[in-house]
């Protein structure tokens, strides 16, 4: 059983967690072990598995890149520990980042934090609406794999921005 289907909801790549709250908490009820105390053994580790399952989806659903995440493991695009090439170029302009983090410069990190905001917006444009609208039944697979793109991108600049945190 896939998160989806658990909180009977079609899969996406943005989920609207305020709207499902109420789901959560309803499943938490009917899959509490407690509730559950004097079924027989099958039955209360039926209702484990489902509550741990519950668990980790809504931790999943509050992380909006680990939703990404689930769903491009989901629909076998992406694995664990997988070393994805990205484009020269935009490696290309991460190592330039990269090494002006090295720069004693006082605007550095001022120039670098307006740079990661716009390449942040320049890697998303073309997923926007794909993040945004997909739908598993008209989505072709060929814009997952952009999603897929995406998605290791970011976690590139997201690195750097921990560094430029750092700098502070």
């Amino acid at each position: 059983m896939t998160y989806f289907e658990l909180f009977g909801i079609p899969v996406q790549l943005r989920v609207d967690t305020r709207s499902l709250s109420s789901r959560f908490f309803a499943l938490s009820r009917e899959f509490h072990p407690d509730f559950h105390a004097q079924a027989d053994e099958e039955k209360r580790n039926e209702v484990l598995e489902k509550s741990a399952l519950l668990n980790r989806a809504w931790k999943t659903f509050q992380q909006p890149d680990e939703t990404i995440k689930y769903v491009l493991q989901l629909k076998g695009l992406l694995e664990e520990e997988e070393k994805h090439a990205l484009p020269p170029d935009f490696l290309m302009e991460v190592m330039e980042i990269n090494e002006a983090l090295m720069e004693p410069e006082e605007d550095t990190r001022e120039k670098l934090e307006k740079r990661m905001t716009e390449l942040n917006m320049e890697i998303y444009e073309p997923v926007k609406d794909i993040v945004e609208n997909y739908q598993e039944a008209t989505t072709p697979p060929e814009a997952l794999l952009q999603v897929k793109d995406w998605y290791y991108k970011k976690k590139y600049l997201e690195r750097i921005r921990r560094q430029l945190a750092g700098m502070s």
